[in-house]
This record gives structure tokens, sequence and C-alpha cells, in this order.
């Protein structure tokens, strides 16, 4: 029930936002008592906190699999998009907003965690993409991981635009075409564009 808890939860804090829903929403969505929830969670704080470890849990174990299957550097990172995209595809507004003003502590936790996943993934990706031609020699690597995800994490700043449906995953899609057109060598450009065609809306 714990497990299910959790899946349930992550899915409606992605779609409708971390403050806005209630343990009463959760149990009528689940249609159990609230009681049952908080015979697992002591209260709201927990549940959001928990919650978001569970869908980082699920996104590295995805990502790992997905680098396990042999792409190059250029269509994993697109097979990892596609991850995100069926993450956010319900999501009207972005759910880090809210997280961040609500929720500090979560955030600022899972910020470091992401962080961590994100550079270790991308790392490899970039010598990935160097060895096989796709990407340029000549790229500061631990910089360029810095700057894309500072781009990644500005997808979800309010300040700087305004969401309707998919726009997360549009504005995530023109990050990583900036991204790779900014270290790809002519070899790379040609997968990219393979790529794009290929994630047309």
């Amino acid at each position: 029930m714990k497990e299910t808890i959790l899946e349930k939860s992550g899915e409606i804090f992605l779609k409708l936002g971390f403050k806005s829903v209630t343990m009463d929403d959760i149990a009528n969505e689940l249609g159990i008592s609230k009681k049952t929830i908080y015979k697992y969670f002591s209260n709201k704080e927990e549940l959001v906190d928990e919650s978001l470890s569970h869908i980082h849990e699920h996104i590295h174990k995805s990502v790992l699999c997905i680098c396990d299957k042999g792409y190059n550097a250029i269509e994993e990172n697109f097979e990892i998009k596609k991850t995100f995209k069926d993450l956010f595809k319900n999501t009207d507004d972005s759910p880090m907003y809210q997280l961040q003003k609500y929720y500090p502590k979560t955030y600022n936790k899972l910020m470091a965690d992401e962080f961590c996943m994100f550079k270790d993934c991308i790392l490899k990706n970039i010598d990935k993409g160097i060895n096989e031609g796709l990407y340029r020699k000549d790229i500061e690597i631990e910089l360029i991981t810095k700057f894309y995800f500072s781009l990644v994490m500005s997808v979800h700043d309010t300040n700087l635009h305004k969401y309707n449906k998919n726009t997360i995953n549009n504005l995530e899609l023109k990050v990583l075409e900036y991204h790779t057109r900014a270290i790809s060598t002519e070899k790379g450009i040609k997968i990219l564009e393979q790529q794009l065609e290929q994630n047309v809306n």
C-alpha cells in the first residue's frame, strides 16, 4: 500500500502542484481513508519528500537502463528525454516552483540528488560522444555539464516562462538541441537533425 500511495501521490503532485493537492485529494483518488495515508506518513511534508525520492529513484533506474542499450551519445540523450516527456505529459505548470516555495528543504535535497545523477550521466555521455566522434574534443566537460544542468533547471523558472499544455516538454527539447549543437562535430549535427525530425510534436 505504501508503494501505491507514493506512486499516486507523485503523479498527482506533478500534475496539480505540491501546494494545491491535499491529503484528502490523494485519499479520494486512491479510494482509501486519509487515516490509511497517515499510517505510513506522519504529515504531507513527509509524503512530498518520500514521493519525490521515489520518482527520482524510478528516473535513475530508467536512465541507467537506457544507457545500457547501446545507443550513440546523441540518441541516448533523446531516449532519456522521452522518460521526462512521460513524466510531465499531463503537467500544465511547473511543479518545481511550488516545491521550491513551500517545501524548500525537499527542493534543496532534490536538486542535490538530481545534480549528482545528472552530472554522472552527462560526464559519461560526453566522454562517449567524444570517443564516437560526435562531440568536439576541445570542450570543457565540467563546465558544459554545469551549463546544461542550469539550462534544464531554467525550464522550471516561472519568472522566465509562461506555461500551458506541453510547455515543459517543448522547452526541454529546445534545451537539449541547444546543448547538443554547442558541443557537436559535423557528424554529430547530422545525427541531431535526424533526432529532431523524429521528435517533431
